[in-house]
């Protein structure tokens, strides 16, 4: 995957997670932290792999 699909699937899962959250149930509230966190991770990741590619075409 791209870095820029990485970081905007991570942007959809924070916005769905945050969303979840917003319910009324307990079960769907923490399922919602987990997809925000996951988002995260993948923007963090879609980050990581833009700093390698431009530190690559630097070389």
């Amino acid at each position: 995957m791209t870095a820029a699909k990485d970081k905007m699937k991570g942007k959809v899962n924070e916005v769905v997670g945050k969303g979840k959250q917003a319910s009324g149930k307990p079960s769907t509230r923490a399922e919602g932290r987990m997809q925000e966190r996951k988002g995260e991770a993948q923007q963090v990741k879609g980050r990581a792999k833009s700093a390698l590619k431009d530190q690559i075409d630097k070389a």
